[in-house]
């Protein structure tokens, strides 16, 4: 589930067709209502339903328990006593607008509050009611996407449940020795998340294999940089026990192991867990995400080390080194050779400059060789550098994991406090996708995990509980 959903306003833009008409339409009506009050009489018919409108949008901003504020709204606004006032000649726009203005502030979201006051300085009838439509419409969308939002947990249940039921029905109609089916093969009445055709393993023989080198992985030490090691590795390398210990991995490591090396995943590798299928998509999107970071938090990491403590020190300095570096991601994955060659041009050239800027010794012939190939380096994969802050970066997403986004953002390992707000992002999309994904084949973990991690009595507890 997609808990980043929510609804905008479709704004055209002004220069289209759509938009040109749509002005032009607004335009005329609002100067039909601007003559009508001009009148002498006053005429009141486009008023009055304008009115009648604002009505029904107040009361459709309240919630139910708000009773007494829609009685006073039907009552300030009551319909058939505004026409008979318009009858009469004696219709206060003036003080209707004070009125509905006054509400506005009282059901608007915290972020409306300055768009509503600028409203109150608006003393021409007709444009202060064109002002309150188009607040109105921010309003009704705030109040769309709060309702979306307070759904999404009774949503997300009843999605857990949908799919898990889907994907059982599809293990037991898969025919003995079948090997690769469609759900369309099956002639299943399928829900968006399983809507298109993929290869399903009866027996999950790709989850337990998954699963298996997961375990085996954390049992395994693997080959580091000689600094890439901290505190932060002890702290979230394995929470349920020492390190050294010979007890075996908990089922808690061994799923975020497993999620893990999905991130590293061989695109020759076909045999893919057959409860992430869905999801390999998102997961190819998050691993290059990860790569791109990588390669950033290097740059910024051996730009450091040639720009000194003060220059670096400037959030200005820092953001133009990351504008420069993420404008060439895309050429990166190409040809990384030629993009470093050109980031390390640039950033370069923007380090001299800063230097001379703040009165700052300039590097010297020897030093901007050395930053130049350093920066080069970072499109090998066996550099250093870049390997130090991939098990870093990969680090920071197993303890988001077990800790949680923003407990791991408290104590980042080295060269990545620069990145803060990219990993967030990346951390939560992550932590997200896992989760979901646990909630909903839990229980199938749970039964090939008691194969892989004795006790087997103590796991189900474990699991379900992620």
């Amino acid at each position: 589930m997609n808990h980043d959903f929510h609804m905008e306003e479709k704004v055209s833009p002004p220069s289209s067709l759509t938009g040109k008409v749509k002005e032009t339409m607004h335009n005329a009506f609002w100067d039909h209502l601007k003559e009508q009050l001009s009148a002498t009489p006053p005429d009141f018919s486009c008023a009055l339903e304008l009115l009648k409108e604002i009505k029904e949008i107040l009361l459709s901003l309240l919630l139910p328990r708000q009773s007494r504020l829609q009685s006073e709204i039907e009552e300030a606004l009551d319909t058939e006593l505004l026409r008979r006032k318009a009858e009469h000649g004696a219709l206060n726009v003036p003080l209707l607008s004070k009125y509905i203005l006054d509400m506005m502030t009282l059901l608007c979201a915290p972020v409306r509050d300055e768009a509503v006051q600028k409203l109150e300085n608006i003393t021409d009838p007709v444009l202060l009611l064109r002002g309150i439509f188009q607040v109105l419409g921010l309003m009704k969308m705030d109040m769309v996407n709060y309702t979306i939002q307070s759904l999404q947990p009774h949503l997300q249940e009843h999605s857990i449940q949908h799919e898990r039921a889907t994907f059982q029905e599809l293990l037991n109609k898969q025919p003995n020795g079948e090997k690769n089916l469609s759900l369309e093969a099956l002639g299943m009445r399928t829900p968006r998340v399983l809507a298109r055709s993929l290869p399903v393993l009866g027996l999950l023989d790709h989850t337990t294999k998954w699963l298996t080198q997961a375990a085996a992985d954390l049992t395994t030490p693997l080959p580091t940089c000689p600094d890439a090691s901290d505190s932060a590795t002890v702290a979230c390398s394995s929470p349920n026990k020492a390190v050294g210990s010979p007890e075996p991995p908990s089922p808690t490591m061994v799923l975020s192991q497993g999620f893990l090396n999905l991130l590293l995943w061989d695109p020759a590798n076909e045999e893919f867990p057959e409860t992430l299928l869905m999801d390999r998509t998102r997961l190819r999107e998050l691993e290059s995400q990860l790569h791109r970071l990588t390669v950033l938090a290097s740059v910024l990491l051996v730009a450091s080390s040639f720009s000194g403590s003060v220059l670096f020190g400037s959030p200005r300095f820092v953001d133009k080194l990351k504008r420069i570096t993420k404008n060439l991601m895309a050429e990166f994955d190409s040809r990384p050779e030629e993009a470093m060659r050109t980031v390390s041009e640039q950033v370069s050239q923007e380090i001299h400059q800063s230097l001379k800027k703040m009165g700052l010794a300039a590097l010297s012939g020897d030093n901007t060789a050395s930053l130049l190939g350093q920066l080069q380096n970072i499109a090998k994969k066996e550099n250093c550098v870049r390997s130090v802050i991939d098990q870093r970066i990969h680090l920071f997403l197993k303890c988001c994991l077990v800790l949680g986004v923003q407990r791991s953002l408290l104590d980042l390992p080295g060269g990545l406090t620069v990145i803060e707000a990219e990993l967030a992002e990346l951390g939560q999309k992550f932590v997200s996708l896992t989760h979901h994904n646990q909630k909903v084949f839990g229980p199938y973990y749970t039964e090939i995990l008691k194969t892989l991690i004795p006790p087997a009595q103590a796991l189900e507890a474990e699991v379900e509980s992620l």
